[in-house]
């Protein structure tokens, strides 16, 4: 009788220990992707930080160097964060005085539902956002909506920037890409439903996907999934400004440009790059082979010597 109880209880062990792992998961999780973003932060010489705009809360990754360095501000994409341009500041911490940004209804910024988030309104919080930050003519890169919201910018007030980099800019949609064709058939591979959708989502934007561990990825997962209600909305109202015409924007731009396009975009055709080299004056194309929608999470290194050497063309 003894030797039976002691047996059923052995046997409790493994379905109580996992049982305690699988209550702990969530948090565990959670805990190695803060741990491993806190990481990322320090190789890339950058702080959290947040500022106060139009009653907005602003979260930004500001570097060292204000007031010693030109400034380099980072905008990301739509339904993406600040956290995209982690491993491209880790090339140019020491030379710029970086700060990447959360665009409002993105990554840890505020979330209004009753906001607008069109690339005209973005763009007007940008400029809120810089004048709070006090940097004199900025240097601006931007990805996919980031790169339309600072080539308007660019294009309506180029006396208080100093220069544009454009990694795989929206605004100009004259040639098709993969994603027109999934929005004609009523799909948006953008807007991640479930947990399953993001890693389609990562296949569809980037040929090179990095490596993202399980509590990485997951958690990932979670923030987009929990996101989702506000990415409509936000698709909705950028999708809105996609439909005005982005030539005379692109012909308005007089500060210099680089264009950096990923060849294997499948959110924004390549060939639209060739319309944004010839409307603006001032600018250069570079296509980039075996590269999808994000160069700076692609190849960030290569992405960063070509923004480093334009920028310094410049000065």
């Amino acid at each position: 009788m003894q030797y039976s109880h002691r047996k059923a209880i052995l046997q409790l062990v493994p379905i109580t220990f996992v049982l305690l792992i699988l209550s702990a998961c969530s948090g565990f999780k959670h805990g190695v992707y803060e741990k491993a973003m806190g990481y990322e932060r320090w190789e890339a010489g950058l702080e959290e930080k947040t500022l106060r705009v139009d009653e907005l809360t602003v979260a930004v990754l500001e570097g060292k160097g204000r007031g010693e360095r030109p400034t380099l501000v980072l905008v990301h994409g739509f339904g993406s964060n600040k956290e995209v341009w982690l491993r491209f500041s880790r090339h140019l911490k020491n030379d710029f005085h970086i700060v990447a940004i959360d665009l409002p209804g993105h990554g840890d910024s505020s979330k209004p539902m009753d906001k607008d988030y069109g690339i005209s309104s973005q763009m007007a919080y940008l400029r809120a956002i810089l004048a709070e930050i006090g940097a004199d003519r900025p240097h601006l890169a931007g990805n996919s909506m980031g790169g339309a919201i600072i080539t308007l910018y660019a294009a309506r007030y180029p006396e208080e920037i100093g220069s544009i980099t454009l990694f795989n800019p929206g605004g100009v949609y004259v040639y098709e890409s993969e994603l027109m064709q999934c929005l004609a058939r009523g799909e948006n591979p953008l807007i991640v439903k479930e947990h399953g959708d993001f890693d389609r989502l990562m296949d569809f934007s980037m040929e090179k996907k990095p490596f993202l561990p399980w509590p990485i990825a997951s958690v990932m997962a979670e923030k987009a999934v929990a996101n989702r209600s506000i990415n409509d909305k936000m698709f909705s109202d950028t999708r809105r400004d996609a439909r005005n015409d982005f030539d005379e924007v692109l012909v308005a731009v007089k500060v210099p440009a680089l264009i950096i396009w990923g060849r294997h975009d499948r959110v924004i055709n390549v060939e639209n790059g060739r319309i944004f080299e010839e409307r603006i004056p001032d600018s250069r194309l570079v296509i980039l082979d075996d590269v999808g929608h994000a160069p700076m999470i692609e190849t960030p290194r290569v992405s960063a010597q070509l923004m480093e050497e334009f920028v310094m063309s410049i000065r």
